[in-house]
């Protein structure tokens, strides 16, 4: 059996984007900064935030040399606490939980992207560059008020941060 010239082409064409629709998943799946919500953190009560160490005082605190925590609250409709506020040059991770529905935890303009279930801990780690101010938007729908549901996060320089931390107003 002859197979055509242009025959031969279109099959070739068709395994080669075949393969690089795998590819493409696969990569998307496993590639880097991709994560799934972690299972390895215990899981908390949505209704007893007052009482949980991390999350009874929202906030951002330094853990290492240019290295953060921030500890979030997500609850119809804003976040806690709004502004987040993060030093420049620094790597900070974010732990959002919910206090109530489902919500979404999106910085808008990064790669910062994550699903917040209540009585879960989602981690987002984010490297800061120069000062500069991030929307945060809800992309999970949560009720009558979710268009409203927003927040801020501001990184500025090392001397603000310093002086909104100390200054006892801060993050």
């Amino acid at each position: 059996m002859d197979i055509h010239a242009y025959e031969k082409i279109w099959l070739a064409a068709s395994v080669l984007l075949i393969l690089f629709l795998l590819g493409s998943v696969t990569y998307g799946a496993v590639g880097p900064g991709v994560a799934m919500v972690s299972d390895t953190e215990q899981t908390i009560d949505p209704g007893a935030l007052d009482e949980t160490d991390r999350f009874s005082e929202p906030r951002v605190e330094q853990v290492g040399e240019n290295e953060y925590e921030a500890y979030v609250v997500a609850r119809q409709y804003g976040f806690q606490p709004n502004p987040i506020v993060v030093p420049a040059n620094s790597t900070v991770t974010f732990y959002v939980t919910s206090a109530d529905v489902t919500h979404g935890f999106e910085v808008a303009g990064t790669n910062a992207n994550t699903m917040v279930i209540p009585g879960e801990v989602s981690e987002i780690t984010v490297e800061t560059d120069d000062p500069a101010e991030y929307g945060i938007v809800c992309n999970e729908y949560c009720g009558a008020g979710h268009h409203v549901m927003q927040g801020n996060l501001e990184v500025v320089s090392q001397s603000d941060f310093d002086e909104r931390t100390s200054g006892g107003d801060g993050a």
